[in-house]
């Protein structure tokens, strides 16, 4: 279980780390993929959102593959999983409401929910 547990963690992190670094260093050309994706409608997000996003995203990817002795009984990857958990169900809604797809939204919300439910302390 441990070992799932780590490539759970690593997928999360990998994922976060990319979609935060894009959202940094890429912002005008995401924004213009966006609306392509959208029929041309305007994404709708600032660029200080985008950044403030993106610091969130990567925080919680390191944080999330934080060695246990840091915090005990891995509080801190935890905390972590659950703030990108946060972020995901936003992200679903966001997409829910532009009437786009959130099943990659959903899917990284199980995979932190299994990370907090399979590092709770027993």
């Amino acid at each position: 279980m441990n070992g799932l547990l780590w490539i759970a963690q690593g997928l999360l992190a990998a994922i976060f780390l990319f979609t935060g670094s894009s959202k940094l260093l890429a912002y005008d050309w995401l924004m213009v993929k966006m609306a392509k994706r959208s029929k041309g409608r305007l994404p709708g997000v600032s660029r200080g959102l985008a950044v403030f996003i993106a610091f969130a995203e990567i925080a919680g990817a390191l944080g999330v593959v934080s060695p246990a002795s840091l915090l005990p009984e891995h509080l801190l990857v935890r905390l972590s999983a659950g703030g990108l958990a946060l972020i995901m169900v936003l992200a679903g809604i966001y997409h829910l409401r532009r009437q786009e797809e959130a099943a990659p939204a959903v899917s990284l919300f199980l995979l932190a929910l299994f990370v907090i439910v399979g590092r709770w302390p027993r």
